[in-house]
């Protein structure tokens, strides 16, 4: 399936929320997403199904000065 993340294609066999930010090493627990611009709250990822054509937002923070 074609997905779009944070503006780039990307095409996978991964339908679950949780499985595709483990395979694209964005764990932890201050990450936010967001899929066709509905906020997915952490606990909600294991369980959230992605289709074809979504687009999702990943935002995780960033250190420095």
């Amino acid at each position: 399936m074609k997905l779009t993340i944070n503006g780039e294609d990307h095409y996978t066999d991964i339908s679950v929320l949780s499985d595709l930010l483990a395979s694209l090493e964005y764990e932890g627990e201050w990450l936010a997403t967001a899929v066709n611009g509905e906020l997915i709250h952490r606990e909600d990822r294991s369980d959230f199904t992605l289709c074809d054509r979504d687009r999702i937002e990943i935002l995780s923070p960033m250190q420095g000065g």
